[in-house]
């Protein structure tokens, strides 16, 4: 039975829309990168207030261009290290950082490693985890509101691509060419810290898991198909079967293409799948997900600051019509960064009015 008793008509339309069931309008979204919102400033925030349906939650002042605090530190500039000892180097403020020293660069590190790992109910990627107590309050607020109660608690990177930033991805490549049995040893120690963070949600009352990292490259996966089945699939199946087994479906955001293993991600419990249109393609993706997942569409962020107006709403129009169902099962999203011009941000919003039969704000 679908949970949607004593739910917002936005929640239910949220999950009539991953569940198949004819909902009234197709969710959509557009988010902007802290760079965007500290060159664009005042400017986009006029625009963002000149679209209130795609737009309802804004006011005027509800965010600081200045960023005096980055609610993620990788946002910041200079080295900051996680709680697995990769360090990370941002030189763009606003925009994300990279790792640069990897903790297991050689195995010779592992045994003193092991002995400084985090404890998940304790140690979050940067810093200390939120108070559980409170968690589980703002989890039940957000219920009593009809809102849906949103769980995660795991970075971006989780589990795959925590893997490379600990070891090096040239080092990680050649540990899965060699089935390495340290490497096996790894992916429990990551799997371990990941399954408690979810059953923590998941006992605390989260109605839906979410969580990010990229499996794709531009064109192709990291590793075979079939390397991925052999070694990600039993880790996903492991962190996300109890989401499954509650009935709590899972959302996974990831960039690049990912067309081979999408079947099996469906398998592993995921219900709401953010792939990339232009890694993956509009015919490879109505092939092997339209009707199969929910998909929130992530649309070409490549395009973005480069395109005319009337070619951004055309992108817009033809990934729309083809993904749709009636049914549902589609969600359209655009993130935008600091290069993209307002015009053309101004556009996407037109094309998801025109196109998404969105409400009128409350």
């Amino acid at each position: 039975m679908i949970p949607y008793k004593g739910k917002s008509r936005r929640a239910v339309n949220y999950l009539k829309t991953i569940y198949f069931d004819c909902p009234e309008w197709t969710p959509c979204g557009v988010s902007f990168l802290p760079a965007t919102w500290m060159r664009r400033g005042a400017a986009l925030e006029e625009l963002v207030l000149s679209h209130p349906r795609v737009f309802p939650d804004y006011r005027k002042g509800s965010v600081d261009f200045t960023f005096p605090k980055m609610a993620n530190p990788l946002y910041e500039l200079g080295r900051h290290t996680d709680c697995w000892g990769v360090v990370w180097e941002n030189i763009a403020r606003g925009q994300d950082s990279q790792p640069i020293v990897h903790p297991l660069a050689d195995w010779s590190a592992f045994d003193e490693w092991k002995q400084r790992l985090p404890d998940p109910m304790r140690d979050g990627w940067f810093g200390p985890r939120p108070d559980w107590a409170e968690v589980e309050r703002s989890l039940k607020e957000a219920r009593d509101r009809g809102d849906l109660a949103w769980g995660g608690g795991l970075a971006h990177g989780f589990f795959f691509m925590n893997l490379y930033y600990v070891r090096g991805f040239e080092n990680l490549m050649l540990d899965l060419a060699a089935d390495d049995s340290r490497l096996r040893d790894l992916i429990a120690i990551l799997v371990g810290y990941c399954s408690t963070v979810i059953g923590k949600y998941l006992d605390i009352g989260a109605e839906i898991m979410s969580f990010g990292e990229d499996l794709g490259m531009q064109t192709s996966l990291p590793i075979s198909p079939a390397m991925w089945r052999r070694v990600v699939k039993p880790a996903y199946e492991a962190m996300f079967g109890p989401c499954r087994d509650r009935g709590v479906p899972v959302y996974l955001h990831s960039d690049g293409h990912i067309l081979e293993i999408i079947p099996g991600l469906i398998e592993t419990g995921v219900r709401v799948i953010n792939p990339q249109i232009r890694a993956n393609g509009l015919a490879g993706l109505q092939e092997v997900a339209r009707g199969k997942v929910a998909i929130n569409q992530d649309l070409d962020r490549q395009l973005f600051p480069f395109a005319t107006p009337s070619e951004i709403e055309d992108h817009v129009g033809e990934v729309y019509e083809g993904l749709y169902l009636e049914e549902g099962g589609l969600m359209v999203l655009a993130e935008c960064g600091p290069d993209v011009p307002l015009d053309n941000i101004d556009a996407i919003c037109r094309a998801f009015e025109r196109l998404c039969r969105l409400p009128e704000p409350s």
